[in-house]
């Protein structure tokens, strides 16, 4: 799954990656969380790329209560086209989620809590994970959530966690957005399109809160005696 991630570069640099209008103020944020509003590109009835700020953890448009994004964090890239959650989502409202770096709890034997570990891509720089986004209208007012796809995780995630993020290259990027994309061929695009070499290291536990939302977070933890299981970072990528 994903559960956390960072998004930290300035919103210029993130134009220049993903071609959008908006020079939004975006704080850069080093534990991003469910629930919390933070920025999606997606293509708009003008034909130009938007960025906007959209909660984490859609909504889907029958929902009778908003709470249910708090559970759809994530949707799974081999079920997301029939799921009726994501369904009409995968078809029509596909978006980009921006992203330097994303966190994953691992289960280690012998000790009481999960180690958290910080995933990037080996050469720096921003990226995109694969998301989709919903319009709700209830009671409360009018949402806009988005929703993260995951897939089997790649050979440095793995020994961390068995699923991670889908990842996005850029050259994929127009062909994800446009809602006149087949969805066999988006659904090709899911399963072919290979993530940017990444690499992995242990963070400390501060990350465990999202109130923990400071540069720290991206510190690795170090040589600490309490945190059984390998130090060094790994490297690969999806079809090493």
């Amino acid at each position: 799954m994903c559960g956390r991630y960072s998004i930290t570069e300035p919103v210029d640099a993130l134009a220049r990656i993903f071609d959008f209008l908006e020079r939004l103020n975006l704080p850069p944020r080093y534990n991003a969380a469910p629930t919390q509003d933070l920025p999606v590109v997606r293509d708009g009835a003008d034909g130009r790329r938007h960025l906007d700020l959209l909660r984490w953890g859609l909504i889907p448009s029958w929902a009778e209560d908003a709470a249910i994004g708090s559970r759809l964090i994530n949707a799974r890239a081999e079920t997301v086209a029939t799921k009726p959650a994501f369904r009409d989502s995968f078809r029509r409202r596909r978006c980009l989620v921006p992203a330097d770096g994303f966190y994953e709890w691992q289960a280690v034997p012998g000790a009481k809590a999960k180690r958290p570990w910080r995933i990037h891509p080996a050469d720096g720089g921003p990226f995109a994970f694969a998301g989709l986004w919903a319009r709700w209208e209830g009671a409360d007012g009018t949402a806009e959530s988005f929703t993260i796809l995951t897939t089997e995780a790649d050979a440095v995630v793995a020994p961390i966690h068995r699923r991670m993020p889908v990842i996005l290259a850029p050259e994929t990027f127009a062909a994800w957005l446009s809602p006149a994309t087949a969805p066999a061929a988006v659904q090709a695009l899911l399963a072919n399109a290979p993530p940017p070499r990444l690499t992995a290291y242990p963070v400390r536990p501060i990350v465990n809160s999202p109130a923990n939302d400071i540069p720290d977070c991206l510190a690795p933890a170090g040589e600490d005696p309490t945190m059984a299981g390998p130090d060094r970072p790994r490297q690969g990528s999806l079809f090493d």
